[in-house]
């Protein structure tokens, strides 16, 4: 395992409390949502978060180290986007 697999590990663990935090945040876009919409569009958004951890680490194992920088400046992007969202910006 090399550092660059690590490292999209411990940032895929942090997508995915951002996930949960925005998610069980209860903030007004979201709790205007029928509650199937937003059960369909948390599972949506978990199984997609999956899809792109689990593409990261497939490539950094395959020799591709250059995908830790993406996949950081990926999780910046998400966090700056539960950021807006959590302190109530957006």
């Amino acid at each position: 395992m090399t550092w660059a697999t690590v490292i999209i590990f411990l940032l895929g663990i942090a997508n995915f409390a951002i996930n949960r935090a925005v998610f069980d945040s209860e903030h007004p876009l979201l709790s205007r949502l029928p509650q199937i919409s937003r059960t369909l569009g948390s599972r949506a958004a978990l199984i997609s978060e999956f899809a792109v951890l689990l593409v990261a680490l497939m490539l950094s194992a395959k020799g591709w180290p250059s995908f830790a920088w993406a996949y950081a400046a990926y999780t910046l992007c998400n966090g700056g986007a539960a950021w807006l969202i959590l302190t109530r910006r957006v």
